[in-house]
């Protein structure tokens, strides 16, 4: 899978939010959202089509994402941990908890790690 920049991201949020939507209410709600204007909503549509990440039907320009919120940030983690930590998940961790953490988050990632066995 390609990279997304941010602002095809934006695109994508309200497509795994409710499904299918047409290129106008896309448009529409990214108005709402960020101030869009109608044709930057169209350009970046076209550039999720040519990576094969979103599907543009007729009738209504009916658009779908072709690939889920999960998958996108397993890509996306997976590239920042080569970039920056080498591809060391440990180096990544040990960055990510170096910062002081709640209870609850202890918690949490202890819990992780036990399913994770």
């Amino acid at each position: 899978m390609e990279k997304m920049f941010e602002s095809e991201l934006r695109v994508m949020e309200p497509l795994w939010e409710e499904g299918e939507l047409s290129a106008g209410q896309l448009a529409k709600k990214l108005n709402a959202s960020c101030g869009w204007n109608r044709n930057t909503t169209y350009t970046v549509i076209k550039k999720l089509v040519d990576k094969g990440l979103v599907e543009r039907r007729d009738p209504g320009f009916l658009c779908r994402a072709l690939v889920s919120r999960e998958q996108v940030r397993r890509q996306e983690t997976e590239s920042l941990i080569d970039r920056l930590f080498g591809g060391s998940r440990t180096a990544f961790l040990s960055a990510f908890l170096s910062e002081e953490l709640t209870e609850d988050e202890a918690r949490e990632l202890r819990e992780l790690v036990e399913k994770l066995r």
